[in-house]
């Protein structure tokens, strides 16, 4: 009768949370303790609760008993299923509690949050470059190893990132997607427009350290200081 009255006389004694049957509070009173008393009989992870272990096991065997009505995707968990149908109804449930920006994932917030305060949890190991994701560390260690692991289809080209892939395969579309909102003329990279924009406002950010003089590119700087460095790179 609970599940209609919504009664939950048992409670948590260690945070007060109820329940609607006594053993659900033996269940959850491990959350406090951390105790884990069943575990994987392949490579002995423990967990706290014996359906884990069930949900875990399918790690191994590779099974996905549960599938998206919509598309038929398979998923070894029912939750899984469910995180998964936001793709098909655009449901973001989770917001930021700072900017308001909604997601379909609780886990998409949490790494969101770090643009806010910051937080760079992950680190290079060779460099000790601190990143907000891990998989920026990942794409990092390619600087190091000089790994280029994505190539252009059409010439063979490679490149440490994939999105460096797809910015390069606009000089064999000539593919222009980015414009200006002033003047409306269009680039290959945001960046770009970004750059081209400093030819409306005036904006010269970039400045020698020699004597002061403003630049709107960072490439016009190098090529100025040789005016102090009487480097000549290029000759006949």
């Amino acid at each position: 009768m609970r599940t209609h009255t919504g009664e939950k006389p048992f409670s948590c004694k260690v945070c007060g949370k109820t329940f609607a049957l006594k053993h659900h509070v033996k269940k959850h009173l491990g959350t406090h303790t951390g105790e884990k008393p069943f575990y994987c009989k392949i490579c002995g992870k423990s967990f706290a609760r014996q359906n884990h272990v069930t949900e875990h096991m399918r790690t191994h065997t590779g099974e996905k008993p549960f599938s998206c009505e919509v598309c038929g995707k398979a998923f070894p968990r029912q939750n899984d299923v469910m995180r998964h149908m936001r793709t098909h109804t655009g449901e973001k449930p989770f917001s930021c509690k700072v900017c308001g920006k909604a997601f379909a994932h609780k886990c998409y917030v949490t790494r969101h949050m770090r643009t806010h305060t910051g937080e760079k949890p992950f680190s290079c190991e060779v460099c000790g470059k601190a990143f907000a994701y891990q998989n920026h560390v990942a794409r990092h260690m390619r600087t190091h190893t000089g790994e280029k692991p994505f190539a252009c289809k059409v010439c063979g080209k490679a490149f440490a990132c994939q999105n460096h892939v797809i910015k390069h395969m606009r000089t064999h579309t000539g593919e222009k997607p980015f414009s200006c909102k002033v003047c409306g003329k269009a680039f290959a990279c945001q960046n770009h427009v970004t750059r081209h924009m400093r030819t409306h406002t005036g904006e010269k950010p970039f400045s020698c350290k020699e004597c002061c003089k403003a630049f709107a590119c960072q490439n016009d700087v190098t090529v100025h200081m040789r005016t102090h460095t009487g480097e000549k790179p290029f000759f006949l």
